[in-house]
């Protein structure tokens, strides 16, 4: 497993980052430490793959 770091850019719209920084100011937290911190939680891929399932549901995809 390689180890080290990289950079992800993301576009979003503002009512989203509001969302994030809200979630992470409750927290004490920068969006980037919020965000880095939600992607490592342990339920995370059964999330990620439960959204995915839901919006290829609600775009037919089949």
């Amino acid at each position: 497993m390689r180890m080290g770091t990289s950079v992800l850019s993301l576009r979003m719209d503002g009512e989203l980052l509001e969302r994030l920084r809200d979630h992470a100011a409750k927290r004490g937290m920068s969006v980037q430490d919020y965000v880095v911190r939600t992607l490592m939680r342990n339920d995370f891929d059964e999330r990620f793959q439960s959204a995915v399932e839901e919006t290829e549901r609600f775009h037919g995809v089949p």
